[in-house]
């Protein structure tokens, strides 16, 4: 776990923005008004998307860090859950090339992750019956039951992260969350 995925990365920088703290000819703070509260204010107004990106960012981490702490009892992680539920949702089995493009990742982070999952019987390689040098990735009998566990502990997780919303908030984060993810261009490697 790097520096930006501890639980101190989700508190405000005690001093401040870029690490400044208050300067010396202003003295140190005098109340609710001064102080890094303020320059986050301040920087909120000169900036309110690179705030609102840096609150994503964070978010995003604080998910991560629930995420791997509910499947961690199941031994697999966030990225090997995905790639599961990535194998499970095609209809025959999916090459590794299939896999990094849904993924949007590069090949050999596929194949890492299906080492991982292969040697922990979730999955396994079958040639192509078509090509010899075409490897499918199928899911196994075992992949299938780790995915059921899944499910409970990703709503877990969920129900962590979401617990201070009411259930309209959750609908219009849902809502504009959609319209984010929807609006991106591809991006092609």
């Amino acid at each position: 776990m790097d520096a930006s995925d501890s639980p101190a990365a989700d508190a405000p920088d005690a001093a401040g923005p870029a690490g400044r703290s208050p300067s010396p000819a202003t003295g140190p703070a005098t109340g609710p008004a001064d102080g890094p509260a303020r320059d986050h204010d301040r920087d909120r107004d000169r900036d309110p998307d690179g705030m609102l990106a840096e609150q994503l960012l964070r978010l995003t981490r604080r998910l991560h860090r629930i995420q791997s702490r509910q499947l961690e009892p199941i031994g697999i992680t966030p990225a090997q859950f995905r790639l599961l539920r990535t194998v499970a949702s095609y209809d025959a089995a999916p090459r590794m090339a299939d896999l990094a493009q849904r993924l949007d990742v590069v090949p050999r982070a596929v194949t890492t992750l299906v080492d991982a999952l292969e040697a922990s019987g979730r999955v396994r390689r079958a040639p192509d019956p078509d090509s010899r040098r075409v490897v499918r990735i199928r899911i196994t009998d075992e992949g299938r039951a780790t995915l059921r566990s899944l499910r409970n502990a990703r709503r877990a997780a969920a129900e962590e992260i979401l617990a201070p919303l009411t259930a309209e908030q959750r609908e219009v984060l849902g809502g504009l969350l959609s319209a984010l993810v929807d609006g991106m261009p591809e991006r092609h490697c």
